[in-house]
């Protein structure tokens, strides 16, 4: 019988990615997205399933699991893709866009795996594959609310190992790098100081080393959708896998230099002075 994977986030990017790749080695794919009209060429392949999840609607969240459940009777893999990023000062970011954060990227994921968990426990066993970020391990400046999100799956996923483990199922954590896809232009907001503001100066030299330090070692999403389906399939109790050539050489160097040492470099590299003096 083929398994069955359910896929947050599916319409574009890495869950697009992922859900072809699924797909093309044989699963059954539940393809959830915010807008299923976004997943019209997807619900024309055999044995994928489009239907609407947002993971900030819990009624929608129920619909999904147990329509997936019904259409191919289990869910053998949750890959947790649905995001969210919202950079800028704390002090200037509106109330709507943290909730907006955490109601993304950390209760929603929440959410849906709390939905997909008894399907799991009853079958008697499944793989969850959170997707975290090499920001989920180091922080970039301005990014407090990304950042801390993604801390916080990271957090989740490692507590998850130990409660989930003895009904047979697996909780992985995927940390991509910088990635060739449109979540800037679709799930990113960035709060801007006006002109003027006391952040000013400072983001403009963050945003401009940034930029030209995003063209130099960028990924691609197809990539990332194999490190997924390694994760997914691989059958080890291996919690984290990194994807990407940036990744690996940021959390190599967080790992092995201390905090001032590599904040200062991040600093740095950024065009300001260090993080902490």
């Amino acid at each position: 019988m083929s398994r069955t994977v359910l896929i947050t986030g599916a319409s574009t990017g890495i869950g697009r990615a992922t859900a072809e790749r699924f797909h093309r080695e044989g699963w059954n794919v539940g393809a959830t997205m915010r807008s299923p009209d976004d997943g019209r060429e997807l619900s024309q392949l055999s044995n994928v399933h489009v239907t609407r999840l947002d993971v900030t609607d819990q009624e929608s969240i129920a619909t999904a699991v147990a329509e997936t459940t019904d259409r191919f009777g289990s869910i053998d893999a949750l890959i947790n893709n649905a995001g969210f990023g919202a950079y800028g000062p704390l002090e200037i970011t509106s109330s709507e866009t943290i909730r907006r954060q955490f109601d993304t990227n950390v209760i929603g994921l929440l959410e849906v795996t709390q939905a997909v968990i008894p399907v799991m426990r009853t079958q008697g066993g499944g793989v969850i594959v959170n997707i975290s970020s090499v920001g989920g391990r180091m922080a970039f400046p301005f990014g407090s609310l990304y950042h801390g999100s993604k801390f916080a799956v990271e957090g989740i996923s490692e507590a998850l190992v130990y409660e989930l483990s003895p009904f047979g199922i697996r909780v992985k954590v995927v940390e991509p790098g910088a990635v060739a896809t449109d979540f800037a232009g679709r799930s990113f907001v960035f709060t801007m100081d006006p002109e003027g503001g006391p952040y000013g100066e400072t983001m403009q030299r963050v945003m401009t080393n940034w930029g030209a330090r995003m063209q130099e070692d960028i990924g691609d999403a197809d990539d990332v959708a194999d490190v997924i389906f390694n994760a997914t399939t691989d059958g080890t109790s291996q919690l984290r896998y990194i994807s990407g050539d940036d990744a690996t050489t940021i959390l190599g160097a967080r790992q092995t230099l201390d905090d001032a040492a590599f904040m200062g470099m991040i600093a740095e590299n950024m065009g300001l002075s260090s993080g902490q003096e």
